[in-house]
């Protein structure tokens, strides 16, 4: 088997036929970090490190690991010494995914077949620029290229949506939709959580004096997401906490932190419990998922949170957390009454989870995320969901990703991990053939289509 062939971790027969069946299916991304003015202004890229580094901190840890200087990842070095970089000890990277995602974008969209290293670096770089610019690699042109039939982006709640207004209008094709993500007004123990409320009450024209005036912001903003066709909701959440708390006590707290002045551990604790459940009970009312993404500790690395700030590679995937009495009351209170989708980010708390899922029959786990968003990832979650929830239940692959392009090399890694795992089982005996076309089809497409918009 070649490098990224016609065969890539396609290890038996029936795997190869069924990714066959699925590789051309539309994609629907429930999960991303598009930028939706970068969609929305359609100026394309000029070079190959806008589309392969500039907003990956994937691929700015890996350089880190190799020795590169801040200065040629996210400092003032030129694109181009940026991409010389990084091709230098890209040879460096292979076992990663990465190695495998951006030598499928270059060999899948830019027609490159190079590998990327030292030798091959200039060669490249010219050649993308010629291929970047041709009309075909206009964002909006690739999105229908790649045959994207819903994504959804994640927003700020105080964000105004002007440009997912004009996408929705310019794309045919392709819908694209935000996605509520209230964490900067959750995350109470934050140095900017008072600018962040205080800016959400400034945008929807609320008084926010009070835990009532704060509640009416927020769900001001979610009628306004709901009107563009938000479906969904965004929780980064480390640990997840949920316990009855009165109002009167939250709103309590609520004064005394919109005053800036200090909290205890209790206090960040009974806020964080009360508003999981009012985030739950705005998207019952409107027949949204809450999205729960599990276990990341953020700004962990503090030298680059200092000078980089957030999302910059300095985040980290935490184990030594509790879910099962942490997540009992919330599940409880939403016992079959709201869509709960939870992504974790270590796998030490699967099993727990997949339990969970298997007695709520509203609870799903979504696609292996950050860390495991790889074929090796993919694949033992896909086996162990198998052997103790439903495959049926998969919501399929998100994303997550910052770069248009890797939609598609990440969505072909899925699929194609997907069918191996079925085609396994398939030849082992363990499924009909015909259930594992069907079971195919669902994962990739038609169970995320269902689920999320009804379709």
């Amino acid at each position: 088997m070649a490098f990224l062939d016609q065969n890539y971790l396609l290890e038996n027969e029936t795997a190869k036929r069924l990714y066959q069946h699925v590789k051309d299916f539309p994609i629907v991304d429930v999960h991303n970090h598009a930028n939706i003015k970068e969609i929305a202004e359609n100026k394309g890229w000029e070079d190959i490190w806008q589309v392969a580094g500039a907003t990956d901190h994937y691929v700015w840890e890996l350089m880190r690991r190799r020795g590169i200087e801040e200065e040629k990842i996210t400092g003032k070095a030129t694109n181009k010494e940026k991409w010389m970089a990084l091709a230098k000890v890209f040879p460096d990277f292979a076992g990663n995914p990465t190695y495998e995602w951006i030598h499928l974008n270059l060999n899948r969209r830019l027609g490159i077949k190079q590998l990327i290293s030292e030798s091959t670096a200039k060669y490249i770089w010219e050649m993308a620029k010629v291929r970047l610019s041709e009309p075909d690699m206009k964002p909006q042109r690739l999105l229908q290229d790649m045959n994207v039939e819903i994504m959804c982006t994640t927003n700020d709640p105080d964000e105004d949506l002007t440009y997912h207004q004009q996408v929705q209008e310019a794309i045919s094709g392709v819908s694209i939709r935000p996605t509520w993500r209230p964490d900067k007004v959750f995350n109470i123990e934050k140095e900017n959580w008072v600018n962040a409320v205080k800016n959400l009450g400034i945008k929807m024209n609320t008084e926010i004096n009070n835990i009532e005036n704060f509640l009416s912001a927020l769900q001001k903003s979610h009628d306004k997401f709901e009107e563009l066709g938000c479906v969904a909701s965004d929780h980064g959440i480390q640990e997840p906490v949920s316990y009855f708390v009165k109002q009167n006590r939250v709103n309590d707290i609520y004064k005394k932190a919109i005053s800036e002045k200090s909290l205890d551990e209790k206090e960040i604790k009974d806020f964080k419990a009360f508003m999981l459940v009012q985030f739950g009970k705005m998207n019952q009312e409107s027949n949204w998922v809450i999205q729960l993404h599990i276990g990341a500790m953020r700004d962990y690395r503090h030298k680059i949170y200092k000078t980089l700030g957030p999302d910059s590679g300095g985040d980290i995937g935490n184990n030594d957390i509790e879910v099962v009495e942490n997540l009992r009351y919330f599940l409880n209170q939403f016992d079959e009454t709201l869509k709960v989708v939870v992504y974790y980010i270590d796998n030490s708390i699967l099993p727990s989870l997949a339990t969970i899922a298997r007695i709520f029959p509203n609870v799903n786990l979504a696609a292996p995320w950050w860390f495991n968003d790889s074929p090796y990832g993919m694949e033992g979650q896909l086996r162990y969901i198998a052997s103790v929830d439903l495959l049926r239940n998969h919501l399929g692959l998100v994303t997550d990703s910052r770069k248009l392009m890797s939609y598609e090399s990440r969505t072909e890694m899925f699929r194609r991990v997907l069918s191996n795992v079925l085609g396994d089982m398939t030849e082992k005996g363990q499924i009909p053939e015909k259930v594992t076309f069907d079971l195919s089809e669902s994962i990739c497409y038609y169970r995320p289509l269902e689920y999320f918009f009804g379709k």
